[in-house]
């Protein structure tokens, strides 16, 4: 199936992320979020990495004005009544993205496909809330999304071949590197990642080590880019806290139990970069 328009719902990090690289790709993009200070925030963000990478030469300035003209924006979901793939990325609460689905279901073009950013949310789940599940998938992206490669596609139980095969595609296009995953709570990232960053958090929890010192180790033991408690920060404390009770349900292990100081920190609202406090301090 050709598609041509993109919705993606959700103008945060992430959904600003996806409309920017669809838009660069050359499809033709509505940004959507309810919120519409959020939904300027976030044209406001496409359109200075946009001008970043014009000043780093990565684009020219015919290249960034052509996908602006791409792009355009909405707080109603009926826009999508025109979409040919409609790609929801809000808040991983299922309550919230089970509303939005339901509301597709009905406004969006009978051939149209829906998927999903979930981190981890059950993709099947999601698809029975349709009259369409063969046309639901789960296309999971890496934060941030115009500098890394990878987008995890999720197939739910009764998601099509031809829906796999054109939401792989449309990841190519995109210069992205798809991996398909079957669906299984948080996937493959965030089944090992998730786990990792939690386990960090008990070494602090339990006095083995210092925040900075736990990094350390992960950065230059384990030559990782960045440590896992920098990374939590980045990610969102409230998102690894919501991943990891969704492992928890989903496999009934207790080695998968959200570590307590984690919790204690999201109560606090210390979330992170974005709250400006989680387990380091941001200006």
């Amino acid at each position: 199936m050709a598609i041509k328009k993109i919705m993606v719902i959700g103008a945060g990090q992430m959904g600003s992320g996806i409309a920017q690289v669809c838009a660069q790709a050359g499809f033709h993009v509505v940004l959507n979020d309810m919120n519409e200070a959020a939904l300027e925030k976030g044209l406001g963000n496409i359109e200075k990495l946009l001008t970043r990478a014009v000043e780093k030469e990565r684009i020219n300035e015919e290249d960034k004005e052509a996908t602006l003209a791409r792009l355009t924006s909405s707080s109603s979901l009926e826009a999508s009544s025109d979409c040919d793939l409609v790609i929801e990325a809000v808040i991983e609460n299922m309550d919230v993205k089970a509303s939005v689905f339901q509301q597709l279901d009905e406004i969006a073009p009978a051939h149209a496909i829906l998927a999903t950013n979930t981190s981890s949310l059950p993709i099947t789940d999601i698809a029975a809330l349709t009259k369409r599940p063969e046309q639901v998938i789960g296309m999971h992206f890496m934060n941030p999304v115009p500098v890394m490669k990878l987008v995890e596609v999720i197939k739910g139980l009764q998601t099509s071949e031809e829906t796999y095969e054109t939401i792989r595609n449309i990841a190519i296009n995109l210069g992205k590197t798809p991996v398909e995953v079957n669906d299984f709570p948080g996937f493959v990232a965030n089944r090992i990642l998730i786990p990792m960053i939690n386990e960090a958090i008990y070494t602090v929890y339990e006095g083995v080590a210092s925040v900075e010192d736990v990094d350390t180790v992960m950065k230059l033991g384990m030559n990782h880019p960045m440590g896992p408690l920098t990374l939590a920060d980045f990610i969102g404390l409230d998102t690894v806290l919501a991943i990891m009770e969704v492992l928890h349900e989903g496999f009934g292990d207790s080695k998968y139990r959200p570590c307590p100081l984690l919790k204690k920190y999201v109560k606090a609202g210390w979330l992170g970069k974005k709250t400006g406090r989680g387990f380091y301090q941001y200006d």
